[in-house]
């Protein structure tokens, strides 16, 4: 299932021969490393906990790449990368496509192999290339010191204590990972605009006079970033459910709050179709009082399922993982039915969904796990700027002034759901200004409440060579839906292998409904 991820100076000649800008686009504003010599790489076996890449002939090994690519005389650290080689004729191969699989914090090392049924005959043509983006997975790291265990939430509660609870968990956070090691340093170097250095650098390092590249929701923010800083060493690049580059990351949270409730409102018709399975309401508005109940409960007295207590911010969290994808709603209406019965003290033996998500609140490493995320949401200015607002009480008031248009998911969206408001260590480099004529195709689905439809409307007009492909459904990604057993969109996945395959982008703007004709 695609869930939600659990959460200088100026160009110069540096800058020109790292690649240029068209004349018609943006300069970049910030500094662009010469392109790296080619490295010596060790090519050898993949990690040991990644298997599934030896069965698919991988190999992998580790580029390296200065720490502060303005410096690139300083420290250096290294990226894990790695390679499934083209097998096709050498007449018909391509060069090399690099992909990431979103976040922010996301390791992508394996990433090749989800993508590589979605490309059918056109993975021959290329080298596919994965990499654990700087400070992540088998690159270099940045740990934190150790979280102490989390207090559960008592018998009973209220908004208020939940949300200083939350201000808590994100205040310790920050400060074990701003104390840990030699963070201080480091801290500043992760980056979108360094990663997307690192991925030239990748690109060096392999001998390809340019960079194809797939990338989805925070990975399609990250290729924007690339084909902006390097535009003619971007080759075919695909960005898949992207976001405004002009808002801030607060912003596009709180952006989410609008479809994440037109999401449920879609559920609630669909479960109100099927209130003889799940008894949750015969119309879409009784369906919707019965999750509000749920919730309004949860904020004064936690939901228990298989021992675990889940106070409103945890159940707003699990609607969220399940609205976003129109093939989830059985799951979420089974989810809701359960954790109604919970509530109401009735024994309950929880579906493999709520399952296995729940294993993973439960889990000890849930906080470490989501440290990828915070280092480059917190400290990055690169994509877009961090916004993010230094009172807590900022925080607690847009919750509660979203609860009468967004009573579900406001509270969540404008919520402290990141240690950002407490993260000292941040780059020193503006956000990056998108604005190129670099030949991009674009997908994005028309009712995603991950990344909003109005986002990648707002990218594709500053990208004035993309061209945008539509799909009218209710998801966060598009491509190779298929592959992952949800709906496919063929006509999205015909025009990311056709232009992968030829280079040709379609004439015009396509929107594609999920069964297959464009219209």
């Amino acid at each position: 299932m695609r869930l939600v991820p659990l959460v200088t100076a100026g160009l110069g000649l540096a800058g020109l021969l790292a690649g240029g800008v068209p004349a018609s686009a943006a300069p970049d504003p910030g500094p662009v490393a010469a392109p790296a010599a080619r490295q010596r790489l060790d090519w050898g076996p993949c990690p040991a906990d990644q298997p599934e890449l030896a069965e698919a002939g991988a190999r992998c090994a580790k580029v390296t790449v200065p720490l502060d690519h303005a410096d690139p005389g300083g420290p250096v650290i290294r990226i894990a990368v790695s390679r499934i080689r083209a097998t096709a004729p050498r007449n018909e191969r391509r060069g090399i496509l690099l992909s990431n699989p979103g976040g922010p914090g996301g390791t992508g090392l394996a990433h090749p192999l989800s993508l590589r049924p979605a490309l059918k005959d056109v993975a021959a043509r290329y080298d596919l290339i994965g990499f654990d983006p700087r400070f992540l997975g088998g690159s270099t790291p940045i740990g934190c010191d150790p979280a102490a265990p989390a207090p559960a939430p008592g018998p009973v509660t209220s908004p208020r204590a939940d949300f200083e609870r939350s201000v808590r968990s994100a205040r310790d956070t920050a400060e074990r990972c701003l104390r840990h090691g030699d963070n201080a340093r480091l801290l500043p170097h992760a980056t979108t605009r360094n990663v997307a250095r690192d991925m030239d650098a990748i690109r060096a390092a392999l001998g390809a006079p340019k960079l194809s590249y797939y990338g989805v929701s925070y990975g399609a923010d990250l290729g924007a970033v690339y084909a902006q800083m390097f535009p003619r060493r971007a080759d075919r690049v695909v960005l898949d459910s992207s976001t405004d580059p002009a808002a801030t990351q607060y912003e596009l949270f709180q952006r989410a709050g609008a479809p994440l409730e037109a999401g449920l409102d879609e559920w609630a018709a669909w479960t109100a179709r099927h209130d003889a399975v799940y008894r949750l309401g015969a119309t879409p508005a009784r369906v919707r009082a019965s999750v509000q109940r749920l919730l309004d409960g949860a904020e004064h007295r936690p939901v228990t399922v298989s021992g675990l207590p889940l106070d409103a911010p945890l159940l707003r969290l699990v609607l969220r993982q399940f609205v976003q994808h129109t093939e989830y709603d059985p799951v979420l209406a089974a989810t809701v039915r359960d954790l109604t019965d919970a509530a109401a003290g009735r024994p309950v033996e929880p579906g493999p969904e709520l399952a296995g998500l729940l294993d993973l609140l439960g889990s000890p490493e849930l906080a470490d796990s989501m440290l990828g995320g915070a280092l480059f949401m917190c400290g990055d200015r690169g994509w877009p700027a961090g916004g993010w607002p230094k009172d807590p009480e900022t925080y607690w008031r847009n919750m509660e002034r979203s609860r009468s248009a967004q009573p579900v998911f406001g509270p969540f969206v404008n919520g402290m759901t990141a240690p950002c408001a407490f993260w000292t260590s941040t780059s020193r480099e503006p956000a990056t200004a998108i604005g190129n004529d670099v030949p991009v195709l674009m997908l994005q689905a028309r009712r995603d409440n991950n990344v909003p439809y109005e986002g990648a409307l707002a990218l594709h007009r500053r990208l004035t060579g993309s061209r945008l492909v539509t799909a009218d459904i209710r998801s966060h990604g598009v491509f190779g839906r298929g592959t992952e057993g949800l709906t496919p969109v063929p006509c999205a996945d015909r025009a990311v292998d056709d232009y992968l395959r030829d280079g040709t982008l379609p004439a015009a703007d396509l929107t594609c409904p999920a069964a297959g004709e464009v219209r």
